[in-house]
């Protein structure tokens, strides 16, 4: 019998994980009372903005299946028959809103190639350039709202190893944590209104996908 225990930590991501509608329309500042700059937290929020939607479309096919929301990765992969998608050509194959099993099948491809950039990490997908320039925003970001996304990761990284010894826990891998020392099971899943690949790709920018793993957001 199985008697392991497994604790789930249910987050929203926008305004709680990360901040950025806040930073967009100037509300974060506001709530300073004129100590912080506001035109600095709308500048930092549309530098955000402007990134999370080109890796969404550059990478993550957003251009493609934006009007085929589902909520998660794996809603249909019972279409994806398992084919080698190496020399697949994603933007010769007709794909078309997935009415059909045909299409829903091409959508199910898509949704593979996304979990699986998702689980290289962006380390494996931007240059460079790309990357210092995404260090440095997360870095001015984070002294902007005074530790606001190091702050959320310490807490999710804390829920994952729930509250125990780290040198009695595994390494944290993919948003789950197995306890050698209890045998319980820690789990964070992230829930949010927005559109799902931005919000992966938030994730990723936000330097949260080792903590929440692609099967966990909805």
């Amino acid at each position: 019998m199985n008697n392991q225990i497994t604790n789930v930590y249910i987050w929203d991501m926008d305004e709680t994980l990360i901040l950025l509608k806040s930073l967009l329309n100037g509300s974060y500042a506001e709530a300073f009372a004129g100590l912080k700059d506001a035109q600095k937290g709308v500048e930092i929020g549309k530098m955000w903005e402007k990134h999370i939607l080109q890796i969404s479309d550059d990478f993550f096919f957003y251009e493609q299946i934006e009007n085929c929301n589902k909520p998660f990765l794996e809603a249909l992969s019972k279409y994806d028959d398992g084919q080698d998608l190496s020399d697949y050509d994603f933007n010769q194959d007709g794909f078309s809103p997935p009415h059909d099993d045909l299409n829903k099948r091409k959508l199910a491809y898509r949704h593979r190639i996304i979990a699986n950039k998702y689980k290289q990490g962006l380390h494996n997908i931007l240059d460079q350039e790309m990357m210092d320039v995404w260090d440095a925003l997360y870095k001015m970001t984070d002294e902007y709202t005074d530790g606001w996304l190091s702050s959320a990761r310490a807490l999710l990284e804390q829920c994952l190893a729930g509250n125990e010894d780290p040198t009695i826990c595994n390494t944290i891998a993919g948003g789950v944590v197995r306890s050698n020392a209890t045998g319980s099971r820690h789990i964070n899943v992230l829930v949010t209104s927005g559109s799902l690949i931005p919000s992966l790709v938030k994730c990723l920018l936000f330097r949260l996908d080792n903590l929440i793993s692609h099967e966990n957001g909805e």
